[in-house]
C-alpha cells in the first residue's frame, strides 16, 4: 500500500506518528498548502525512509491526482477540513486509488425551514456518485475517524452482535479536558467546530426519515466513563445521522455532544456578530481592500489544537449509546473509547482528540491492506465488519470498552 495524506494539520501528523509503528505499507507521502508543516511532520520520524513531504493545493483537483500519480500512491488520506473534501474525493477517482476522510461534504441548510426540514445532508455530494464508484470497483471510504468513525463501527457492532432490535443509537461525546492559560481554547478545529455546531442537527426517526432541529436542541445529562462523569450533552450536525441508518437498522439515531454553557454561548456571540461566515468579506489593510472569511480570522486568533497538548489535561470519550431488545429483554449499552492526554503526549507527542481521531484510519487503513475490510462504492464504516476493527484497535494499544447501562 502507497499512501497519501493531504493535509499535515494535528491529525494528519498524528496518522504520521500512529502508522510509523505498523508494517502495512510501503510509502507514505505527507502533503500540505505548508510544505515546512509536511516536513516538520516527516522529520520528527527520525529517518524513516517511508515517509516523505511534498507540497499541495488540497483545492486544486489536478493537482492532487498528479502527485497521487507521480508517488503511485493507491490511497488517499483526506486530513483537511470539509472545505477541500469534494476536489481531494474527486482527485481519487481520477487517478484510481482509494479514498479515505474523516469527515464528509458539507451540508446546506434548507432555504425557507431550516429547523424542520433537511437541505443538502452532509455527505449528499459524495453519495450522489456512489453509483460510479462501484460500477469503476472503487473505494471512498468515508467518515472513517473517531465520530464519524469509531462510533459507525460501535453502531455495526451493537446490531451484529448484541442486539436483535434496537430502538436507538445514539453518539454521545463528552471530555473533561482543560487547557491551562487560555479561557477558550477549542481542542479540534474551530472551523469544523463552527460548521458542525451551528447548523441544524439532524435527526434520523425510521418512520420520518431525516429532519433537522434547531441548534444545541433536546439537551441531556450523559455520564461518562473512566472518571468525565456528567456532562451536558445537545444535539449536534454530525455525519453519523446520516451513515448509520443506511446500514443498520434502527428506529432512531441521534448525536450529541457535551459542549458546556460557556462554549454554546461562545458559538452564538460568534453568530450574532457574522463571525461565523465561511464568505469572505471586503476589509481594509495597510496593503488595499482585501478579501478574507469571518470563519478563518476566529481561527487565526485562537491557538492551533495540534499545539495545546503540553497544556491540555484530562481526558476525552468517544461512543455510541444503544437501546433495544436482547433475547426478548431489553438492554441498553454504552460502547466507548476513552483517551487520556498524559498518555497520548507521552506516547506519540499528539494531544488525546486529535491522536482519538487519528488512529482510526490507520487501523482502517492496515483493514484494508490486509484484505479484512474490502468493497466497492461510497462506504461508511458500518458498511463493514465490526469485529476486526475493534481487535486492530485494542491490538494498537488502545482498548474500546462497554457499560451496562
Amino acid at each position: 500500500m502507497r499512501v497519501l495524506i493531504v493535509g499535515a494539520g494535528g491529525v494528519g501528523t498524528a496518522i504520521t506518528r500512529i502508522a510509523a509503528r505498523r508494517p502495512f505499507f510501503e510509502a507514505m507521502v505527507v502533503a500540505d498548502y505548508d510544505l515546512a508543516r509536511a516536513e516538520a511532520a516527516v522529520a520528527a520520524l527520525g529517518g524513516d525512509d517511508r515517509f516523505r513531504a511534498e507540497r499541495v493545493d488540497a483545492s486544486e483537483e489536478a493537482a492532487v491526482a498528479a502527485l497521487l500519480e507521480r508517488h503511485a500512491c493507491d490511497v488517499l488520506v483526506n486530513a483537511t477540513d470539509p472545505r477541500f473534501v469534494m476536489p481531494l474525493f474527486q482527485a481519487a477517482r481520477t487517478a484510481d486509488a482509494t479514498y479515505v476522510d474523516m469527515a464528509m461534504s458539507l451540508s446546506r441548510p434548507h432555504a425557507e425551514r431550516p429547523y424542520e426540514d433537511c437541505g443538502v445532508k452532509l455527505g449528499d455530494a459524495q453519495f450522489e456518485q456512489a453509483a460510479d464508484w462501484a460500477k469503476a470497483g472503487a473505494l471512498a471510504l468515508v467518515g472513517m475517524g473517531v465520530e464519524p468513525g469509531l462510533s459507525d463501527v460501535f453502531a455495526r457492532h451493537a446490531a451484529d452482535e448484541l442486539f436483535d432490535e434496537i430502538e436507538e443509537i445514539g453518539v454521545r461525546d463528552g471530555a473533561n479536558l482543560t487547557v491551562d492559560g487560555y479561557d477558550f481554547a477549542p481542542s479540534f478545529s474551530i472551523w469544523t467546530t463552527i460548521e458542525e455546531c451551528l447548523n441544524p442537527p439532524v435527526v434520523y426517526e425510521a418512520d420520518r426519515g431525516w429532519f433537522t432541529t434547531e441548534p444545541f436542541s433536546e439537551p441531556e445529562v450523559f455520564d461518562f466513563p473512566e472518571g468525565i462523569g456528567p456532562v451536558e450533552c445537545v444535539n449536534v450536525e454530525h455525519e453519523e445521522v446520516l451513515l448509520v441508518p443506511r446500514w443498520v437498522d434502527a428506529r432512531r439515531v441521534t448525536f450529541k455532544y457535551g459542549l458546556g454553557e460557556e462554549f454554546i454561548g461562545t458559538l452564538k456571540t460568534l453568530r450574532l456578530l457574522g463571525l461565523d461566515r465561511a464568505e469572505p468579506v471586503t476589509v481594509p489593510s495597510a496593503a488595499g481592500p482585501v478579501e478574507v472569511s469571518p470563519r478563518d480570522v476566529v481561527a487565526a486568533c485562537l491557538p492551533d489544537p495540534a499545539t495545546l497538548g503540553e497544556r491540555m489535561h484530562g481526558k476525552t470519550c468517544a461512543g455510541t449509546w444503544v437501546r433495544g431488545v436482547k433475547d426478548g429483554k431489553p438492554r441498553e449499552v454504552y460502547l466507548y473509547h476513552v483517551v487520556d492526554n498524559q498518555w497520548s503526549m507521552a506516547e506519540y507527542g499528539s494531544q488525546a482528540v486529535v491522536w482519538q481521531t487519528a488512529v482510526n484510519p490507520v487501523v482502517a487503513l492496515e483493514l484494508l491492506a490486509t484484505g479484512a475490510w474490502s468493497g466497492a462504492g461510497v462506504l461508511g464504516p458500518e458498511a463493514f465488519p465490526a469485529r476486526p476493527f475493534l481487535d486492530l484497535l485494542t491490538a494498537y494499544g488502545s482498548p474500546w470498552g462497554m457499560r451496562e447501562q
